[in-house]
């Protein structure tokens, strides 16, 4: 299902990511903070993560993604959120989750990209070696940024993901 308010990250986009990261994971925890649809989140966790928690602040998007989590059949493996990024990575800290695969991908990405990857270290978010998957448009530069190793960089037409890990 889509929707204009979703901005779904394309297939080929996705397929590329998850070929870069490694094909099936041993468990863990997955954070989808800008979730759309879910896609990246259920993908995640159909390839061998434990749990991903999924949040959008859209209304419509909350509910495409409650539909999608359904469709999979176990959806005790997943937790779905309407709230804003930065107060859910409050409510998450609070809550002292951690996790070990992170999904960013906001709208006007640079500013909320850098606040939120410093949010998860200062609120000790991340696992150790945690990565944190970032995609912009490829207008956006993002400078060097500290706590992090960038492993790698996938130009994908428009889309640039870049791939961090923890340092």
């Amino acid at each position: 299902m889509k929707s204009r308010k979703t901005r779904p990250t394309s297939d080929k986009v996705k397929e590329s990511l998850f070929n870069s990261l490694g094909q099936f994971f041993d468990g863990g925890e997955v954070l989808d903070l800008y979730a759309g649809s879910g896609a990246l989140g259920i993908e995640a966790v159909s390839r061998g993560y434990d749990h991903a928690v999924l949040s959008d602040i859209n209304y419509e998007a909350v509910q495409i993604i409650k539909k999608n989590v359904a469709l999979t059949k176990e959806d005790q493996r997943f937790s779905v959120y309407k709230k804003p990024a930065k107060a859910m990575l409050k409510m998450l800290a609070e809550e002292k989750q951690k996790f070990d695969l992170v999904f960013l991908d906001p709208p006007y990405a640079k500013q909320k990209m850098l606040s939120d990857m410093k949010t998860l270290l200062v609120d000790d978010l991340l696992n150790d070696q945690a990565i944190v998957v970032a995609e912009t448009d490829d207008e956006t530069d993002l400078p060097a940024i500290p706590g992090y190793d960038l492993l790698k960089e996938h130009h994908l037409g428009k889309t640039i993901v870049r791939i961090y890990r923890k340092e």
